[in-house]
């Protein structure tokens, strides 16, 4: 795609009409006035409470990681961005996250873990999604891409033993959702990409889903797409950025 391309196939939050744009602008105003607009983790942040509906989510968010940069917040939006820009593929843990992720302002190939490892699930015990996403991993899918987990708590922790053998997503972006193991999957994510410095974006709680996941990635997106037109310039950090809007 040009630039032109993108800029007229791409809209935020899905929006194509000129009504939808104008209620998703709205929308996303209304949130603005609840959840800071310093930083690219409060872009998520903000994107996080459209999603859910709940202006404290703002709060259950973790970020942790580092980039070429350094170790701030906005590390796994910027890693995410620049991921979307490079096209390194995004892959989701099932269809309903690979569905949610938009099809517009970005030309990465989008795929879903489930369906694959059916052998090694069969022989192990181990559920499809933990599987699948050791099956990716074995054929070196999962480093340098855009890894989202938003349903599967076995997903995120295969992926996590996946980042402690050695594998290098550019972002995980890890939201999965329930009261078995959810919250302990996500705690170890955010354990071994503090430890191994893969960026990545997490939550506190029960809460979470496809949906939120998704969202999440969209935003990554969107992040790209302000850096593709000009709009924005990923080099810099949280507390510089935040500096300057005070300027």
């Amino acid at each position: 795609m040009t630039e032109g391309e993108y800029d007229e196939e791409y809209a935020d939050l899905g929006a194509t009409t000129q009504n939808a744009m104008e209620i998703a602008e709205t929308s996303m105003d209304i949130v603005r006035g609840f959840v800071p607009d310093e930083t690219l983790a409060d872009r998520v942040r903000q994107k996080s409470v459209h999603s859910m509906g709940d202006i404290e989510f703002q709060h259950l968010l973790e970020f942790t990681g580092s980039d070429e940069i350094r170790d701030d917040e906005d590390a796994p939006v910027r890693a995410g961005a620049r991921a979307v820009l490079e096209e390194a593929p995004i892959v989701t843990d099932i269809t309903m996250a690979k569905a949610g992720v938009t099809g517009r302002g970005h030309d990465c190939e989008t795929r879903k873990a489930i369906g694959n490892g059916a052998e090694l699930a069969k022989e192990t015990g181990m559920t499809r999604t933990a599987a699948s996403v050791l099956e990716l991993d074995n054929r070196g899918v999962y480093d340098g891409a855009i890894a989202v987990v938003g349903n599967a708590p076995t997903a995120a922790f295969a992926l996590a033993d996946c980042l402690e053998n050695g594998t290098r997503p550019a972002v995980i972006v890890a939201t999965p959702v329930g009261f078995v193991k959810a919250e302990e999957s996500r705690q170890r994510v955010r354990e071994v990409s503090a430890e191994y410095g893969v960026p990545a974006i997490t939550n506190v709680g029960r809460r979470g889903g496809s949906g939120l996941a998704a969202a999440l990635t969209n935003e990554l997106i969107h992040v790209a797409s302000d850096v593709r037109t000009g709009e924005l310039e990923l080099d810099r950090t949280a507390s510089d950025r935040a500096t300057r809007r005070d300027e």
